[in-house]
């Protein structure tokens, strides 16, 4: 945001990069041990999204300033910091237990991941299932890619009017303010694939989410190089009618598999949760 006639200084971008990498990595949705890093940033805020990457985009420069400029908040970042990389990088139960074993990677697709109210692209059990088993995946070192859609809107909001009826709103989700990066190729573009469909092609792009030790990555078509009707595939989550969920699952199999080989990924088991992406079998 632009900041008119404020003379408060930067913080260090080494800072705010620390910050910034913490806020992103979803480990924060299960191991609450940063809670009060972020309640320290914006009290208020925090109690109301409890949402990293939401405090740190919304706070103003002269709280983060004073917050920076605190030696506790900053030791505490310190910690929190290493705790994170260590976690990454310590042998668990997977590694331990099968140090030699043959399984070095499993493809996770599902059409939903319930991780975190801050990334809304579930409804319910389902998602609940995939987001739990990514989580559990981190915190046991088990070698787990996820591959799902990140929706315009996703599922619908339920809302009980004064008449006791449901009202279903879809509210936006604005890549901006989800913990996804876009997924960048070495010469520093961002991936996006082709696939074709009858008649016509439609261009997917491509977000990563850190889940821990785990990467989530998910696909949509709202990329410009579409026309309307095609960006709207992936916007809603089990909306529109057959055609719809039928494109939406060779977006998820199809593209889901492409984006591995993209990668260099070659998994050594496809695990499908239900079967919304069997097209990634084809």
């Amino acid at each position: 945001p632009t900041t008119l006639g404020s003379a408060t200084p930067p913080a260090p971008p080494q800072q705010i990069a620390a910050l910034t990498e913490l806020a992103m990595d979803l480990r924060w949705s299960w191991n609450h041990s940063m809670d009060e890093l972020w309640r320290r940033l914006d009290p208020a805020l925090w109690a109301l999204t409890n949402h990293p990457s939401v405090v740190l985009q919304t706070v103003t420069r002269e709280r983060l300033a004073t917050a920076l400029a605190d030696p506790d908040f900053c030791q505490l970042l310190e910690r929190m910091l290493e705790a994170k990389r260590q976690a990454e990088v310590a042998p668990r139960w997977f590694q331990e237990r099968y140090p030699q074993g043959p399984l070095n990677c499993v493809a996770y697709f599902c059409m939903e991941f319930m991780l975190s109210e801050a990334l809304p692209i579930y409804s319910g059990g389902l998602g609940n299932v995939a987001g739990d088993q990514l989580k559990a995946a981190s915190d046991l070192g088990v070698p787990v890619i996820g591959i799902g859609l990140l929706y315009q809107h996703g599922y619908f909001r339920q809302v009980i009017d004064r008449n006791g009826a449901q009202q279903a709103l879809y509210p936006h989700n604005d890549p901006g303010q989800l913990p996804v990066t876009p997924v960048v190729q070495p010469n520093g573009e961002w991936l996006r694939l082709e696939i074709a469909l009858p008649g016509y092609s439609v261009w997917v792009r491509t977000w990563q989410v850190q889940v821990g030790r785990i990467k989530l990555y998910l696909l949509d078509t709202n990329d410009a190089a579409n026309i309307p009707a095609h960006r709207g595939i992936t916007s809603e989550l089990y909306g529109g009618g057959q055609e719809l969920r039928l494109k939406q699952e060779i977006v998820l199999g199809i593209g889901g598999w492409r984006l591995l080989a993209a990668l260099g990924i070659r998994p050594d088991v496809c695990h499908l949760n239900e079967g919304h992406a069997g097209f990634a079998l084809l």
